[in-house]
């Protein structure tokens, strides 16, 4: 009886909505796609993974919830490993060579040393031109003027064409696949198999949606987590929202500088931000860090004017 027992099959973990999206291309950019191949565990077995003393159906969902809540909260990440997800996506190399860069993945990716390269390029819309930011050195601002985008994204499709048809041209005189690649350009599409876990998953939405995050990648990252992740794990996903991507975080000196200010005691606020390296004078007036910057938006969250310089 004793064997019999072990050799029972465990119950895979089902997800009914995740399980009807399974194979579904999730349209990003104009030829891009994100798709689900598999997954593993769902909100139910982080719960378990932490209350891994008893079994399955002995809390409620609200006390699910509640512990979910609180290893969000506390940074407990090693529950959130044990959900996995393995998905299929299309994309721009340029976007590619960003997200290679969370390293916590599993990742196989289409090979043009083996295959001709996807006949597909990321185009740019007149209108969806942008302005380099004046105040992120490696973010983007501003749209360009209309007219200047028209100029740019005819320039664009001839020289896509011209690089396809340079590459064609390899390909048929016998040039090695490998070689006959070397020029084709960044915006030409890529495929992959990406394979990661739910906490560092949660990891890189948290990095790629935000508003600082280039705004092509972020429509990946919000394709992930409203089509897949949202579906899969939703108490995660509620848990993850309010201490992870809607929450801020404060360091010792803005918690003091915001109790001073809280007591009304704004030229000690200032003074603080003085002796901390956050703010600096120059030529009788205030110069901010990116730190300081950083507090001013935060104080505008809070619903607070910053102590010092204009508003």
């Amino acid at each position: 009886m004793e064997k019999e027992r072990d050799m029972v099959e465990p119950e895979r973990v089902a997800v009914p909505g995740l399980d009807q999206v399974i194979g579904r291309k999730f349209p990003v950019l104009d030829d891009g796609f994100v798709r689900l191949i598999d997954y593993m565990g769902s909100d139910e077995s982080i719960v378990q993974a932490a209350r891994v003393s008893y079994g399955k159906g002995t809390r409620t969902v609200s006390d699910d919830r509640s512990l979910i809540r609180y290893l969000m909260r506390n940074r407990h990440t090693s529950p959130f490993e044990m959900c996995e997800v393995k998905l299929h996506i299309r994309i721009p190399m340029d976007l590619w060579r960003q997200w290679i860069r969370h390293r916590t993945a599993s990742v196989n990716e289409y090979s043009t040393r083996y295959s001709i390269a996807i006949d597909s390029a990321k185009k740019t819309l007149p209108g969806q031109w942008r302005l380099q930011s004046e105040v992120n050195r490696q973010g983007s601002g501003e749209a360009l003027d209309m007219d200047l985008g028209e100029g740019l994204s005819r320039r664009e499709a001839e020289l896509q064409a011209l690089a396809r048809e340079v590459y064609r041209e390899r390909i048929e005189l016998g040039v090695a696949r490998e070689q006959a690649r070397k020029d084709l350009p960044l915006c030409t599409y890529t495929e992959a198999y990406w394979k990661i876990d739910l906490h560092n998953l949660l990891h890189f939405l948290a990095l790629r949606m935000d508003e600082k995050a280039q705004l092509e990648i972020r429509e990946y990252a919000t394709a992930i987590a409203g089509e897949i992740v949202r579906r899969w794990v939703p108490l995660t996903w509620e848990a993850f929202l309010d201490y992870g991507l809607g929450a801020m975080t404060l360091s010792r000196i803005e918690i003091e500088v915001i109790a001073l200010m809280s007591e009304g005691k704004k030229e000690e606020a200032v003074s603080r931000l003085f002796t901390s390296g956050l703010l600096s004078e120059r030529d009788g007036e205030i110069k901010e860090g990116r730190e300081a910057g950083e507090l001013a938006e935060k104080l505008a969250r809070l619903g607070l004017r910053k102590p010092w310089g204009k508003e």
